[in-house]
């Protein structure tokens, strides 16, 4: 049986709803994965971010948008690089922040990926955020993880 690796849609009607899509990926991802995360400024790209983050911390740290540092780096039972890549003018850049190390030896959660080029791994998870009426919507395209759709599907039709 082949799984389903195709988009998949969710609406999230508030700030609470993309922090609990966040943590619902925390605990699943590990070494060599990497989230795209694409949308425009302030669609939830750092929302959903920094409550990833925190939930794989297991505490409230301070999770600043790296807009001017460009990578923040956090120490869990992996480590978690946190890119924002707005400021970068060539795809080249990317190789002098380290992140193509870290694609292979981290979790990676990359805004504006369109400035990697083709530095992008290519079997990336793909979030794209929109501004859908008074919330979001996120297409995620699961990459290389099809098991993590299936298992979002699973927890979404439990209720």
């Amino acid at each position: 049986m082949v799984a389903d690796a195709s988009p998949f849609s969710l609406f999230l009607a508030d700030a609470d709803e993309t922090d609990r899509l966040g943590r619902w990926f925390a605990p699943r991802l590990g070494p060599g994965d990497c989230l795209l995360l694409e949308g425009p400024i302030g669609s939830g790209k750092s929302q959903f971010a920094r409550a990833l983050i925190q939930a794989r911390l297991g505490r409230a740290e301070d999770v600043p948008s790296p807009t001017f540092t460009l990578v923040q780096t956090y120490h869990a039972d992996v480590e978690i690089w946190h890119a924002d890549l707005y400021r970068l003018s060539h795809p080249d850049e990317v190789l002098e922040l380290g992140l193509d190390a870290a694609f292979d030896t981290a979790i990676c959660l990359i805004e504006w990926p369109d400035r990697l080029g083709s530095h992008a791994p290519p079997q990336a998870l793909r979030l794209c955020f929109q501004a859908e009426g008074d919330g979001r919507r996120v297409v995620i395209g699961f990459g290389k993880r099809a098991d993590l759709r299936a298992a979002l599907a699973k927890e979404l039709a439990d209720g």
